[in-house]
């Protein structure tokens, strides 16, 4: 995805699609959660843009709804191995 910004003009920022429970997706939406705990299978870095897809684990299917988030921080402290934090803000 090719981005304005201020600082650099534009750019290119890498994408990830990513599953996110109905509960999880709400919070993300309305702004209360600002942060995921992932497997860091892929690799993610600071920069990046999430698409966060709601999607019912129960029924095996999307809703349709989307969040799109910028990943502004990374951690790994006290999470279990391959597994990070990552501090979201919505865009």
């Amino acid at each position: 995805m090719r981005v304005f910004d201020a600082v650099h003009g534009v750019r290119t920022v890498k994408v990830k699609e990513l599953k996110i429970e109905p509960k999880y997706f709400q919070a993300q939406k309305e702004g209360r959660k600002n942060f995921e705990i992932r497997q860091n299978d892929l690799d993610f870095q600071e920069g990046e843009v999430l698409i966060l897809r709601e999607y019912d684990s129960t029924t095996g299917e999307y809703s349709g709804r989307r969040v799109f988030c910028l990943i502004t921080y990374i951690t790994d402290f006290e999470q279990k191995p391959g597994y990070v934090v990552l501090g979201t803000k919505r865009i």
